[in-house]
């Protein structure tokens, strides 16, 4: 490969050497003829290129990778179906707040204007579903156009770009100055100390005041300025589906989780709140309307960039700026409560209770708490569960006790089906030292399970849980509960344990409920690819709502 500068050198080549400078270590992808080049330039280089079998599972396997980092992942396809197969995971990066850079190629310039063979507008296609999309015009602009997709991609809300590079931009020549685009780093503001001492007067005059951390929390890692500034305040704290761990759930002020379909117990913390804080809070992860219904609750925002407008999230004070530095200020300004709240404690123990109780449940099949429950012990506190979308996910969001922020994994931005599995792949590159378990469902596992190959050849620790009910269960929970019945939600299964040995993988079928928990810890302490098979009892579903749906003020 030439030097910087160097005219002999490809513009391919030039793409690899911007990558390595943003920091890249890993792209995912499946090449094509069209960018052949790019290829063989990665190859060429320290940057591993992880060879999938399906375009979506690529977008999965870097979206996860830059869900743990923070870094942007990457993902490379060819032009037309390569590239539209990227886009569920592209539109699942953002619509998760997650940073990603989308590669594909694109026919040459001279069959861009006409009718030509496997031409599509790629860059129209891509626009709605990134913050940034753009076709590559030439070879010099390559420095440039890398450098504002990492920066738009990794910006203080981040999401996915999309470049296309046409065929014959990839093997141009460059010119000699054309070479890698130093980094800037933004660094985060300091909050506005007007704003902070709105906020804290709202505070002051507070009866019951809430807090809910969201997905931007997480990304920033406010996780001790929270504890602290919970600890000083007593105020209880709830996290949405995407802030999991960024308060432990052990912690005295911890609510638990909310964002489940129905009013669970973490919901009463906010009924009778008058002012509630949300700190890093995004209104795609939970519907504002279900956390002030009437819109007459005071609204503390406090984030990196500015509320988005909805008619239940009426902003009193904005406090826009680094996330740990708003909470820090906004702490020395509020004096700490006269007597402690009891509700997070009441909280904890409902769930801690559904969560025992579960835990000596040997029913045949497996009750969903069961399976939580055995997870959790088989998981140390820093280990990392991502969690398909389904019934599946409504169980684990809501009972999975999490310490650490990303350390249970779930899309609830697009709720997509079928990322664990490939993202698993992407968390296992971007944090090798922890165990990490895919849970899905195996209406998911199946639309993914591909990919078993991919992590076998690549050497890749894999563990995988399937929960088995031969059917789209969530589908059927929300069927049965509005309906009254359901219809085309049941499907057939091969014999899983089997699938998986055909791949070179370990299968595992669970037969009783005493043999979940070593058979996780057989599978986890693994270091090649295990698929573990467990028949769940969903008829817990309904009773779950039931139950529910009966409290009146469990608090």
């Amino acid at each position: 490969m030439g030097g910087e500068g160097d005219p002999g050198r490809s513009a391919a080549e030039l793409i690899v050497a911007c990558l390595r400078t943003e920091g890249v270590e890993f792209v995912f992808g499946i090449p094509g003829e069209e960018n052949i080049h790019l290829t063989n330039a990665l190859d060429a280089s320290p940057i591993r290129y992880v060879l999938t079998r399906h375009e979506q599972a690529a977008s999965f396997m870097a979206e996860m990778y830059g869900r743990v980092t923070g870094k942007a992942g990457v993902v490379s396809a060819t032009l037309g179906p390569g590239a539209i197969n990227l886009q569920l995971g592209v539109a699942d990066a953002t619509t998760n707040s997650t940073p990603l850079v989308a590669l594909s190629a694109q026919v040459g310039r001279h069959r861009e204007y006409k009718e030509s063979h496997q031409f599509v507008d790629l860059v129209r296609m891509f626009a709605p579903i990134t913050q940034f999309a753009a076709t590559v015009p030439l070879a010099a602009a390559i420095p440039e156009m890398v450098r504002r997709a990492f920066k738009t991609a990794q910006t203080e809300r981040p999401g996915a770009v999309y470049l296309a590079v046409p065929e014959d931009v990839e093997d141009a020549p460059v010119p000699p100055e054309a070479k890698p685009m130093p980094l800037n780093v933004v660094r985060p503001e300091a909050p506005s100390a007007a704003q902070v001492e709105r906020a804290a007067t709202i505070l002051r005059s507070a009866v019951r005041p809430v807090l809910l951390a969201g997905h931007g929390a997480a990304r920033a890692g406010a996780g001790p300025a929270l504890a602290k500034f919970a600890e000083h305040t007593g105020i209880p704290v709830a996290t949405t589906f995407h802030g999991k761990g960024v308060l432990p759930d052990d912690h005295p002020c911890s609510l638990g989780t909310i964002g489940f379909m129905r009013h669970d117990y973490a919901n009463f913390g906010f009924d009778e709140a008058d002012v509630v804080i949300a700190v890093g809070y995004e209104l795609q992860e939970f519907d504002p309307v279900k956390i002030n219904p009437r819109a007459d609750k005071a609204i503390i925002h406090i984030h990196r960039f500015p509320a988005e407008v909805d008619a239940h999230y009426p902003i009193a004070v904005g406090i826009e700026g680094d996330i740990s530095a708003s909470l820090d200020e906004l702490r020395a300004a509020v004096p700490p409560p006269t007597e402690p709240t009891p509700v997070p404690q009441r909280v904890r123990a409902l769930l801690a209770d559904e969560l025992a109780r579960g835990a000596a449940d040997d029913r045949w099949p497996l009750s969903p708490q069961r399976i939580v429950a055995d997870t959790r012990e088989a998981l140390g506190r820093a280990d990392i569960a991502l969690v398909d979308t389904g019934a599946v996910k409504m169980w684990m969001a809501r009972l999975y006790p999490t310490y650490e922020a990303n350390t249970c994994l779930i899309s609830n931005g697009l709720s997509t089906m079928g990322f664990a599995l490939p993202g698993a792949i992407g968390v296992h590159l971007a944090a090798p030292g922890r165990k990490v378990l895919a849970v899905t469902g195996d209406g998911a596992f199946l639309m993914h399970s591909q990919e078993i190959e991919t992590a076998v050849r690549e050497r890749i620790p894999l563990t995988v849980l399937v929960w088995e009910d031969n059917g789209y269960g969530l589908i059927e929970w929300k069927m049965r509960l509005e309906t009254g019945k359901t219809s085309n939600v049941s499907f057939g299964n091969p014999e899983i344990t089997a699938y998986a040995a055909s791949f070179g993988a370990k299968g595992y079928r669970v037969e009783r409920a005493a043999d979940l928990l070593p058979t996780l810890r057989e599978a986890l302490a693994d270091d090649g690819v295990s698929i573990v098979v467990v028949p769940v009892d969903y008829s817990e579903n309904l009773r779950l709502t039931d139950r529910l749906g009966q409290l009146t003020d469990p608090l």
